[in-house]
């Protein structure tokens, strides 16, 4: 399953904002990053991320939604890159921040998340669902 970025028509003025991030924890051959599965909604394996609120920047909207979505506390370490797709018909702009595991707690299955994975980068690229965030980790990386 991926997502297609075909022209479609959207509300005028409308634009969904959110950010998320790229949890490390370890380094070289021990590095693991962090993929949520959302089952009840869409059925992907992705980079936890979420919706910007009222008032917050990009960067505390995705502190907040990597902590609400695995437990985990975490400082950016660098900027990651940029999304954008359809959201049923309004367009959505995703950005993501590497970010540096500071403190994990244990992970509790909610509404949106039912599993968290700590994965090797190249295991993360075979679990991933959606292309666009498969291309953001190759390049990150340096994955073929």
């Amino acid at each position: 399953m991926s997502t297609k970025h075909t022209q479609r028509p959207s509300l005028e003025g409308a634009l969904i904002l959110a950010a998320g991030g790229i949890v490390e924890k370890g380094e070289g051959e021990e590095l693991r990053i962090a993929l949520v599965y959302r089952e009840r909604r869409y059925r992907d394996w992705s980079l936890p991320k979420g919706k910007q609120d009222q008032g917050e920047s990009l960067a505390e909207t995705a502190l907040r939604e990597v902590y609400e979505e695995t437990g985990c506390r975490a400082r950016l370490a660098g900027f990651a890159g940029c999304l954008q797709y359809f959201h049923r018909e309004i367009p959505k702009v995703v950005v993501y921040w590497q970010m540096t595991l500071l403190a994990e707690e244990e992970f509790t299955p909610n509404k949106e998340v039912q599993d968290l994975a700590w994965l090797t980068p190249a295991e993360a690229l075979a679990r991933m669902t959606y292309d666009e965030e498969k291309a953001m980790l190759r390049r990150l990386y340096r994955l073929a």
